[in-house]
């Protein structure tokens, strides 16, 4: 009780108080009202989503201008900058990717905007350049977004991505000269380079080129498979597949490592759910044929065996098996099964066919633990991996034992391992060093109940022997969503955060992938509501565990890990110090008219439709902000090229929230110039980013920089060579 009220008197003593906000940028209101379903919604900001109008540009440089002021405010700003980009500096290697007996891989020196692609002929070897994408920019927006490699190694196709946009430029570049072929390859997005294996040329996906005008924020639709052979206009490319039937179908092409088969996998939207095509290499004129087609779950190729396929599915199995799928024989009756579906709450997340072996990946209470099986599925061995986090990798080819993976871990930079499949352990490549000391913290997972009763894990990261007082600055960070799964791993940016006395809490919500389909189902359409519950659980057991307080406790998210962070800080504006939503998803009624967020309506729904439309409208963050509310200090993220989630979202979020903030919390945006959602962002722009961040919550969460922060807490210092 003690600890309490002196965690208590902290957070409200006059040290811990919020700085006054700088005067807002007036924001026209309009007088646009929509009529849904006799329901009707005022949207007075709606001229914001004109991101190209002088009204609009004026706002976002007033915005920015007021930022910045409040920012420059804060005299730890520039050390906690300084001790980023010492943390940051550190060697950054991709795992190699072998093709024609040479190895391709990414490295990134330690502040690079970009990392750089090297070819070598051993894998732990120094290389030479391929491809430098910093020389292709003065600014280091250019970004390599895709690679594809022939399989002689003597071609790579690189898609490039400028200023964060999703659109995609392939090129293809002589790996022998380094030069540049004439090919060029434009409007394609959400894509890959999957080469023929006669090195003719490679397959991709794109759209139907854009009118002018409309490149970030028209609608996408009739995604297409094309075949580009080498040497040739893109004019005249050889279209393969496309569905004028279901527009809204992402379309994607991979070539089987035998050569025989094109298999295309097509989904509507970012559901999980998928359908396989195929299409036989080997018979000319062959169009692609259904292997299986129902769309009534998620199908990922993983092997072809003459004219049987090996999917991982979560048809009969929530948490996924390995199936063999023969070409005509689509019942599940007729399918062998190769890796049954654990039991438990495992999930089988990835099979790669390396050698004579399988690899198999899984995600074991949002863990990654390995093990490698014969052909027919029989386990061999387990592979022992380092502790708690995330391995990814282990591509590879049926003609070679050989495969890469990495290793990553909250207070574990990801470390490069090589694996020879008949063998029961993986050996060092590349080791980074980075300039802390790990050993003085600690992760570990604890479980709590959300409102209905699930038990919903979450990992904690912070300085060994904390002291459960309330008193620590905690940030807690979610996404939900999309079936995906976020498995523990490295940040520099997070070592920082620790190193300034905070706690990192990685919730692992309904939504995401972490205990399979039902997992997910479970947090999708008119289920979302549980995804935001299970975030204001994990904050209430936060304050109740006796880490930290509400006016101590920050929450972060981006994209629809923003749509989280809105959501709750509307919901439960007392239960946060500092809110932080970037790049989010917040204007639920609209999100389905830009680029492609129509694909988006397999998790929120529709306003479309009388259900979604009322669905929708009970959480989305712009529609529930209540003017007199003293909601958190809260800083929007976005940037000016994000054509995934377009600015408008954020830009009508901060206008509303400024004007329905009360007290003296501030409610600011930071809005980048020549970035896009967040990949491909030049290491600069992210560190300076992150020091905002941290920064404003420093200042908004009262909290002060320990003694001797900054000083370096490693041997061998920030760009310390890679242990080989």
């Amino acid at each position: 009780m003690l600890a309490f009220l002196a965690a208590l008197a902290l957070a409200t003593s006059p040290a811990a108080a919020a700085p006054a906000p700088p005067p807002y940028p007036e924001a026209r209101r309009g007088e646009v009202v929509d009529d849904y379903f006799g329901t009707k919604v005022p949207d007075p900001y709606r001229w914001l989503e004109d991101e190209d109008s002088p009204e609009t540009a004026a706002w976002v440089r007033a915005e920015n201008a007021a930022t910045e002021a409040y920012l420059a405010r804060i005299p730890e700003r520039g050390a906690i900058r300084e001790r980023l980009t010492q943390v940051w500096n550190y060697e950054r290697f991709s795992q190699p990717e072998k093709k024609g007996g040479r190895y391709f891989y990414f490295h990134n020196t330690g502040l690079q905007p970009q990392a750089v692609l090297h070819v070598a002929a051993d894998p732990a070897g120094e290389g030479r350049v391929l491809l430098d994408p910093n020389a292709l920019s003065p600014d280091g927006t250019v970004a390599v977004a895709g690679t594809g490699i022939s399989e002689d190694g003597r071609y790579l196709a690189y898609a490039l991505s400028e200023a964060g946009s999703d659109w995609l430029t392939w090129k293809v570049r002589d790996v022998d000269t380094g030069r540049d072929l004439p090919d060029e390859v434009r409007w394609s997005k959400a894509s890959g380079a999957s080469w023929r294996k006669d090195n003719r040329g490679f397959y991709y996906s794109r759209f139907d080129a854009p009118r002018p005008g409309e490149e970030r924020k028209g609608v996408n639709r009739n995604h297409q498979v094309w075949f580009h052979a080498l040497g040739t206009r893109q004019s005249e490319d050889e279209l393969v597949y496309r569905r004028p039937d279901e527009p809204e179908w992402y379309l994607g092409a991979e070539v089987s490592d035998d050569g025989r088969w094109l298999v295309i996998e097509a989904r509507k939207g970012t559901s999980p759910e998928s359908a396989v095509f195929v299409q036989d290499l080997s018979r000319p004129g062959a169009s692609p044929a259904p292997l299986v087609d129902r769309m009534d779950a998620a199908y990922a190729f993983v092997d072809a065996r003459g004219d049987s396929f090996l999917l991982l599915t979560d048809k009969e199995a929530p948490r996924r098996r390995l199936v063999s799928v023969r070409l005509g024989a689509p019942d599940p009756k007729d399918w062998t099964v190769l890796i049954p579906e654990a039991g438990g709450r495992d999930v089988l997340q990835r099979v790669s066919a390396v050698g004579e072996a399988l690899v198999a990946v899984w995600m074991r209470d949002v863990k990654s633990a390995v093990d490698v099986r014969d052909p027919s599925g029989n386990k061999l061995f387990d592979l022992p991996l380092p502790g708690i986090g995330l391995a990814a990798g282990f591509a590879g080819r049926r003609g070679d034992p050989e495969t890469f993976y990495a290793f990553t871990g909250p207070t574990t930079p990801s470390t490069v391992y090589r694996l020879d499949v008949r063998e029961h352990s993986g050996t060092v490549l590349r080791r980074p060093k980075v300039d802390f000391d790990p050993s003085a913290y600690e992760t570990r997972q604890v479980f709590f109940r959300s409102r209905d009763g699930t038990r919903v894990p979450m990992f904690l990261v912070h300085r060994r022997g904390l002291r459960l007082d309330g008193r620590n600055p905690t940030l807690l960070y979610g996404y939900g969503g999309f079936n995906v799964s976020l498995l523990p791993s490295f940040s520099a940016a997070r070592v920082v955060w620790l190193e300034m006395g905070g706690v990192y809490a990685l919730a692992n919500l309904r939504g995401g992938g972490e205990y399979g389909k039902e997992w997910y189902d479970a947090g999708r359409l008119s289920r979302k509501q549980n995804v935001f519950d299970d975030f204001i659980a994990a904050a209430e057991w936060l304050s109740s565990s006796g880490i930290t307080l509400p006016a101590r406790l920050a929450i972060q998210g981006g994209s629809n890990g923003g749509l989280l962070v809105g959501a709750v800080l509307t919901q439960r504006p007392d239960l946060f110090g500092v809110a932080i939503p970037q790049v989010g998803v917040l204007d639920m009624l609209r999100f389905h008219r830009f680029t492609l967020g129509w694909g988006w309506k397999s998790d929120y729904g529709s306003s479309e439709t009388r259900e979604g439309f009322e669905v929708l409208l009970r959480y989305s963050p712009l529609h529930n902000l209540r003017p007199g509310t003293r909601y958190p200090a809260t800083l929007v993220t976005t940037a000016d090229h994000d054509d995934r989630v377009v600015p408008a979202h954020s830009f009508k979020f901060v206008a509303a929230l400024q004007a329905a903030q009360a007290g003296d919390r501030a409610v600011l945006a930071r809005i980048d110039t020549r970035a896009g959602h967040g990949a491909g962002k030049p290491t600069q722009k992210a560190i300076e980013e992150q020091a905002d961040l941290f920064a404003f919550t420093l200042h908004n969460l009262g909290m002060e920089l320990p003694p001797g922060f900054g000083a370096s807490r490693a041997d061998g210092g920030g760009g310390a060579k890679a242990a080989k």
